[in-house]
Order: structure tokens, then C-alpha cells, then sequence
């Protein structure tokens, strides 16, 4: 099992504004940390900051949504040697109190934990070149 080869899975809520961050410790599934960070490149350079300082060892961000408000979370941590997760769409069931966006990232770390082989974002680099020489 994946789980594994990990010490924590820093599960990931995305918004347009904001990112929610819950960082899972692997073999208790305890959550050791949670915050909010702005959607935005010093918000993803907080955000690790973060997650170096709560998660040291091995690692992986559980991502939802890699290609639409992750793309530019997913390409700061990829291009820092962070391994990134996309977590299928998880099914949001009604809570009483309304949704939590730190729920949701604990959500998505605990995910990857019960995975067998999660997967890995498309590298998007390339086909965006592609797309924009096509007139897509």
C-alpha cells in the first residue's frame, strides 16, 4: 500500500481565494496541524512553510482538483520536489453546521491513506503549450 512509503499526507480543500491544509500523520491518522492559506504564490510558499515545520520525513500533498484551482499549488510543490496526489472528487455529504473547509482536507489526506494506487497529476506543461499553439 502506498500509505506506506509515508510519514504524513497533507490533504488539500481548494477554493479560488483560499486553500484549506490538514496535515495527517500516517500511521495514527491523527490530524497535527490545519490552516488556511491565500490561493496565490506566497500563499503556497507559506503553505509549505508550513507543512516543513508540522510534517517533516516523508510526505505527499493530497490535491483536489490539480487541473482547475490546484494547477498553480500543484506546479509551486512539483517544482519544489514536493509528490503531489490528485484526489478523485469526494462526495460531500450534508453535514448539520454546513461545510468545513478544514473537513474537506482532512478528508482528502485520509483519501490517499486508504488508496491502493492513488493518482499523479498529468504534467500540464506541455499540453497547455500545445493548446495555445492550437488556438484552444
Amino acid at each position: 500500500m502506498f500509505a506506506d512509503q509515508l510519514d504524513y499526507v497533507v490533504g488539500v480543500d481548494l477554493h479560488r481565494d483560499s486553500h484549506a491544509l490538514a496535515v495527517v500523520q500516517v500511521v495514527s491518522g491523527a490530524v497535527v496541524f490545519e490552516a488556511t492559506v491565500v490561493a496565490s504564490s506566497d500563499g503556497y510558499a507559506q503553505a509549505l512553510k508550513l507543512v516543513e515545520r508540522h510534517a517533516p520525513g516523508w510526505r505527499a500533498f493530497a490535491v483536489e482538483g490539480t487541473g482547475s484551482f490546484g494547477a498553480g499549488l500543484t506546479r509551486f510543490l512539483t517544482a519544489r520536489g514536493e509528490r503531489v496526489l490528485e484526489v478523485g472528487r469526494l462526495r460531500r455529504e450534508r453535514r448539520s453546521g454546513g461545510k468545513t473547509d478544514a473537513f474537506d482536507a482532512v478528508r482528502a489526506a485520509r483519501s490517499v491513506l486508504t488508496s491502493e494506487r492513488p493518482a499523479t497529476p498529468r504534467a500540464g506543461g506541455e499540453r497547455q503549450a500545445l493548446q495555445a499553439l492550437n488556438g484552444r
